[in-house]
This record gives C-alpha cells, sequence and structure tokens, in this order.
C-alpha cells in the first residue's frame, strides 16, 4: 500500500510540475480578402525584378476574393474607360488562376480567348504577387498587392 501511496503521489508531482505548451498552430495565409495594388516588378532576366514602378496618385486597382470568387476595378485619373472583371479564382501553394466570367469592354478587347490567367502566386499574410509569365515560363512582370481586410 505504501508503495503505491508513494507511485500516485510522485506522478501527481510528476504530472503538476511539467508544463504544458498547446503545439504552435501553422499558420497558413489565405487570398481571400480584399487586396488594393501597390506596386508593379518588370523582369528583364525572366527570374528578378529589373525595376519597381509604384501606383500613380489616384490610381486605384482593388481585387476581392471569396468564396472561389474574384472580383477586381480599376480606377484611372482622368480616363473615362472603364476596368472591371468578375469570375472564378482557384490557388495551389504557388499559383493562381483567374477566370473572368464578365468584364468591362476594355478589358474584353485585350483579354486572351479563354478569358484565364494562370498566375504565378507568392503569398504572404498581408502581401502577394501574381506573376505573368511567357510561354517558356520565363518572369515577365508582376503585380504586387497588400491586404486591405
Amino acid at each position: 500500500m505504501k508503495k503505491i501511496i508513494t507511485v500516485i503521489c510522485v506522478s501527481f508531482l510528476l504530472v503538476s510540475a511539467a508544463k504544458y505548451e498547446a503545439p504552435e498552430a501553422t499558420y497558413h495565409p489565405t487570398i481571400e480578402g480584399t487586396w488594393e495594388l501597390v506596386s508593379h516588378y518588370n523582369y528583364n532576366d525572366g527570374i528578378h525584378p529589373s525595376d519597381t514602378l509604384l501606383v500613380a496618385d489616384g490610381y486605384r486597382q482593388i481585387k476581392m476574393y471569396y468564396n472561389g470568387k474574384v472580383m477586381w476595378t480599376r480606377y484611372v485619373p482622368n480616363d473615362s474607360v472603364e476596368w472591371f472583371g468578375y469570375g472564378s479564382y482557384e490557388t495551389t501553394d504557388r499559383t493562381l488562376t483567374e477566370k473572368l466570367e464578365y468584364m468591362s469592354a476594355s478589358m474584353r478587347k485585350i483579354a486572351n480567348s479563354d478569358m484565364k490567367w494562370e498566375m504565378e502566386l507568392q503569398l504572404e499574410k498581408n502581401r502577394y504577387s501574381q506573376i505573368f509569365r511567357d510561354e517558356e515560363g520565363n518572369r515577365i512582370n508582376s503585380e504586387n498587392y497588400r491586404r486591405l481586410d
């Protein structure tokens, strides 16, 4: 009996002295939310940005991603041309694919025939870049966004 009480007491001491730390949750950023364009990168060598173009004063481009849908709009001061689009999107760890279903006439004039864009995705908690590539896989340019919400 004495051994059982000793084992129970030692066990209780060990359990009460141990510090419990919950496992740290791994954060997986999500593209869902509202984003604002802050800059563009151009790539001359297909790998590294060669220059950064900041958004001009008054220019705004907003993208919203939610539940598999994307919507974006662009406002350019002193320009009456409308730029907007709506469609669906899919992401992986490294890619963003947008397929527009509806868009402004100005966008339709320059859109590819299937209205689908496949881009490299670099996603962090409060920023992301969508990088456009040529047929050979070389980076051409990117749009860089910051999270609004």
